[in-house]
């Protein structure tokens, strides 16, 4: 778009305020929120949970903090290394997902806080409905 030359600014005008290019309204340039960039909507959901980890014989107990379609946020009495692949079991359905720990860990008052995303998909493994996704 050119600027129209014929135009003279009011002398009540800031300068540079006349030009053929308008700024975008911050409303429409925000960045999205972690939530809204989020693959799968998160529940606040504690239930236990069974991790099957290799060249351990015996399985280790631990809870769920939050829960998706695609993951879960979870909490261990260890942490667990970024990358690390183990079997999940929900007790209550007794199914098992290969899942994958992807981010390092946070310690907090109740074990290692571990976000772990299934390898393949699994939507019914919580054995909840989940809300459509809206992004």
């Amino acid at each position: 778009m050119k600027p129209v030359s014929n135009v003279k600014p009011s002398p009540y005008a800031k300068p540079g305020s006349i030009s053929g290019v308008r700024s975008a309204h911050p409303a429409q340039t925000r960045q999205p929120t972690a939530e809204e960039k989020r693959r799968a909507q998160r529940v606040l959901l504690r239930m236990p949970i069974v991790a099957h980890l290799a060249g351990k014989p015996k399985p280790v107990d631990g809870f769920t903090h939050t829960v998706s379609a695609t993951g879960a946020m979870i909490i261990l009495p260890e942490g667990l290394t970024q990358g690390t692949k183990f079997t999940l079991e929900n007790p209550k359905t007794q199914q098992k997902v290969e899942v994958n720990v992807v981010r390092p860990p946070q310690m907090n008052q109740e074990g290692s806080l571990l976000p772990i995303e299934f390898l393949s998909p699994a939507p019914q493994f919580w054995n909840i409905i989940f809300p459509p996704n809206v992004n």
